[in-house]
């Protein structure tokens, strides 16, 4: 009977808990939480939840609640939003998501209460540590030499976030379903993804600056930025995209296309254009641009805009899809189109790949030298590079739109093209030009292969400069059609020297960039960090100051004691005070003017001691004359006769 009893008053106790926790869900109005009327704007919600979320935050509200309203702002904010939760909650009453997750959760106390409270299992069966919870991050545990040898490097070509997690931490349990919808999003779109366990890897946690968990961070180009708005997908995803550099996608339109177009000679890069129907650009898109910003420039192009029907027309656009064009060095035409919807990572990398490189591009360091003319590693692997050495001009040259036009309509995988600014490369020109009067100010054309990294290549240069006529052109053929039968006929050798990197900034701007990214990364520093993490620079700041204010304090005490321990007394006031006159003495016979100024002769007192011998400044010199009261008038006399004799200066006492 009793057991009965029990069990009837679990049963309920259950049913009672769920009744509370149904109306606290039906009593849950986001906007009511925000304070914000259902007509409301984005820019009113937005404006409305980052004040809440000042004043809610953990970290600055030591309310003990602060903790629950802050998690009830950031649900509300995560429902309105987002348009499509926000408009099933205005007809339904609630958030589509959450009634799922609703009901599998009392459908989980129904089915697992009575198993999840005995004692055998850890802790009533709690997900801390649970095999279940390490399940989901295990795929991206980080290590120190992990994230030291790979992550870093590989941020500077797309960017990291890193969640910093624990075991026995509630607030990484609340913020785990937001986490693995947006790692399933962004891991998609190329972001890549890490977890650190901060009980296990301390000294990767301590590198990073996590002091507490959990926390989330990004990485790139190896730095270090902490994500500080509540854990909600949009806040996440707007995160990363302000990782990204600025300018990496330039808005094209119909006034400055050509422009952009022409950039290619100067920027030596391939251009690339996206049409497409949504006013801002794709985090896709930006996240390519990031990867590839070395090798192409990107640009934009929001079909809505007035006046871009002129654009889509001439290069054939359909408005209805996406669509990439990538131009290389003819601007009117592009040199490849790809069109898709909803496109995938992998489609977008391969297409950019395959367009990595201009069809003639310069050479303008040795590491795009490496790239385009490979060393050769077996027979089977030759690779030759045809080179154009040409004079710098600011428009296409006669013989520069001939060799273009040759390496367009070139079909063989093993023949690369490219051109060299004699001017700017002279030692690299030098090598391969012959000793001949014929090449000075014209064009030459050799074709090389590449024996080693230390510089050595195999190379035969045309016997007459390059005028890109019709009978140059046939030559060049002639020479690569027999160059597959006979590798032999590259018969000169040569060491060539390093190119020197002419697209690098100068020491100026480098210095400025490298400022510029400090004092940035000090004021984020200073309005986002914790004081935990501020100890040391306030620390430092403060020493500073302290050093230098004391210093300039106590001089400035110094030297009013000097000067007014070493001030001689007027002469009125030793008058009054001695009752004695002290002559002056002067050098009548001598020719010489006398300068300013006078040498004092000083009594050595008690008093004037410090000031005259121990502190006596560095290239200064007291002659100190011991004296008695009977021989003090006629020796001091002499003296001052003797000082003016060797200093042109009167004496006084």
């Amino acid at each position: 009977m009793e057991v009965k009893k029990l069990s009837i008053s679990w049963q309920f106790l259950i049913v009672l808990v769920l009744i509370l926790q149904i109306l606290s869900a039906l009593d849950f109005d986001p906007y009511r939480v925000l304070g914000v009327s259902r007509t409301a704007s984005q820019a009113d919600i937005k404006k409305a939840y980052k004040k809440l979320a000042r004043e809610w935050h953990p970290d600055k509200n030591k309310d003990p609640g602060a903790e629950d309203k802050f998690i009830q702002i950031s649900k509300a904010y995560e429902i309105l939003s987002n348009e499509e939760k926000r408009s099933h909650y205005d007809h339904y009453g609630d958030a589509e998501e959450n009634q799922g997750h609703q009901k599998q959760q009392r459908e989980y106390r129904f089915r697992h209460f009575h198993e999840n409270f005995y004692f055998d299992e850890p802790f009533f069966h709690f997900p801390f540590n649970s095999e279940r919870r390490d399940s989901i991050d295990e795929k991206y545990l980080l290590h120190f030499s992990h994230y030291v040898n790979e992550v870093v490097p590989d941020s500077f070509k797309k960017p990291y976030l890193i969640k910093i997690t624990s075991d026995w931490c509630f607030s990484c349990i609340h913020i785990e379903p937001v986490w693995k919808e947006v790692v399933q999003e962004l891991e998609g779109l190329g972001v890549g993804i890490g977890v650190v366990h901060a009980g296990y890897e301390r000294r990767l946690a301590h590198h990073l600056g996590a002091h507490s968990t959990p926390a989330i961070l990004g990485i790139i180009n190896g730095k270090v930025s902490f994500f500080h708005n509540a854990v909600v997908r949009e806040n996440l995803r707007q995160f990363v995209e302000s990782l990204l550099p600025g300018n990496l996608v330039e808005k094209v339109t119909s006034k400055n296309y050509v422009r952009f177009l022409s950039g290619w000679q100067q920027e030596n890069k391939p251009h690339v254009l996206l049409f497409d129907q949504m006013p801002v650009v794709p985090l896709l898109y930006k996240l390519t641009a990031f990867a590839y910003k070395d090798y192409l420039s990107f640009g934009y192009v929001y079909v809505g805009l007035r006046g871009v029907e002129e654009m889509t027309r001439q290069y054939n656009v359909n408005v209805y899809t996406p669509t990439i064009l990538i131009f290389k060095e003819h601007i009117h035409k592009p040199a490849d189109v790809i069109q898709a919807r909803g496109m995938k990572k992998q489609v977008l990398d391969d297409f950019i790949t395959q367009n990595k490189y201009l069809l003639a591009a310069r050479l303008t360091s040795q590491k795009l030298f490496h790239e385009l003319c490979p060393v050769k590693r077996s027979h089977r692997q030759r690779k030759y590079c045809v080179v154009l050495l040409t004079a710098e001009a600011t428009k296409l040259s006669k013989p520069f739109e001939a060799f273009l036009s040759f390496a367009l309509a070139n079909t063989q995988d093993t023949v690369r093209f490219v051109h060299v600014y004699s001017n700017r490369q002279q030692e690299f020109a030098n090598t391969l030009l012959p000793d001949s009067d014929a090449f000075q100010g014209k064009s030459a054309v050799s074709i090389l292969e590449r024996r080693n990294t230390a510089g050595r290549v195999v190379y035969k240069t045309l016997e007459d400069p390059w005028t890109g006529s019709e009978s140059d052109k046939f030559i060049l053929l002639g020479y690569l059609d027999q160059l597959r039968k006979d590798p032999a006929l590259l018969s000169s050798e040569a060491v060539l020297p390093d190119l020197t990197d002419e697209l690098a900034p100068i020491f100026l701007l480098r210095w400025l960039y490298s400022a510029s990214d400090y004092i940035s990364d000090s004021w984020d520093s200073i309005f986002h960090s914790n004081w935990r993490e501020m100890m040391p620079l306030l620390s430092l700041v403060f020493s500073a100051l302290f050093i230098l204010f004391g210093t300039v304090i106590i001089q400035a005490f110094s030297d009013s004691n000097e000067e007014r321990e070493s001030s001689p007394p007027d002469k009125e006031e030793a008058h009054e005070k001695t009752g004695r006159t002290e002559p002056s003495f002067t050098k009548e016979p001598s020719s010489k003017i006398p300068k300013k100024g006078f040498v004092e002769v000083t009594e050595l007192t008690d008093v004037t001691y410090t000031s005259n011998l121990v502190r006596l400044r560095p290239g200064h010199m007291n002659v100190v004359l011991i004296l008695s009261n009977s021989t003090k008038t006629s020796l001091l006399q002499k003296f001052a006769l003797e000082v003016y004799t060797f200093t042109g200066r009167i004496v006084r006492r």
